[in-house]
């Protein structure tokens, strides 16, 4: 009779340390989740397809999309629509002006087209660099702009005359990668590589 209480208590005890065990294992699993998503650093993210109304001297357009061969001639500069080469042009940094007609295919699958002023110094185009993500845009020298830096996205283009000019970040906030593309999320790689390629 002693034995049986005495096997009962141990169980009884056994229980309550693995009731125990299992809260206080299931509390640092929760802790560790939780840690893990609030820690970990998020992709920065923008708003698709927007219409810019919020953004002072955004101007917005009405190109049509087809592929053709040979030079186009554009209305806007830089261009920001129309038809263009069946080959994009693969998002990056170049160091010199880039073929429209690739640039305006890369536009067509959500990249944004940021051109600057050749004279823009050194110090300049690496703020301008800073701000940019790491994909789907376009980065590149391109004469005779209306501004220092011109901001091109699928039918709608900003021009600002300083890399300090904080609707830099609004335009690719509301542009970039947007859904309002004639080819949303088709690739930024993998076609046509133009000379001065940085990275």
């Amino acid at each position: 009779m002693e034995e049986h209480r005495r096997r009962e208590a141990r169980a009884k005890r056994n229980r309550r340390i693995g009731i125990w065990s299992a809260a206080v294992g299931g509390a640092a699993i929760v802790a560790i989740v939780v840690t893990a998503i609030v820690l970990t650093p998020q992709p920065r993210t923008y708003a698709a397809g927007g219409d810019g109304v919020d953004i002072e001297g955004v101007a917005t357009f009405d190109n049509e999309s087809a592929h053709v061969d040979g030079r186009v001639e554009y209305e806007q500069t830089p261009p920001v629509g129309g038809p263009h080469n069946p080959a994009w042009l693969n998002c990056g940094v170049y160091s010199e002006p880039v073929p429209n007609e690739n640039a305006v295919h890369s536009l067509e699958h959500g990249a944004l087209w940021i051109t600057y002023d050749p004279s823009l110094s050194e110090s300049a185009l690496d703020e301008l660099r800073a701000k940019l993500p790491s994909t789907y845009v376009i980065l590149s020298p391109f004469e005779g702009l209306p501004g220092e830096v011109v901001l091109s996205g699928w039918n709608t283009q900003l021009s600002v005359d300083g890399v300090d000019d904080p609707r830099i970040e609004s335009f690719i906030e509301e542009y970039w990668q947007s859904d309002d593309v004639p080819e949303p999320g088709a690739p930024c790689t993998g076609a046509l590589d133009a000379p001065g390629k940085v990275s």
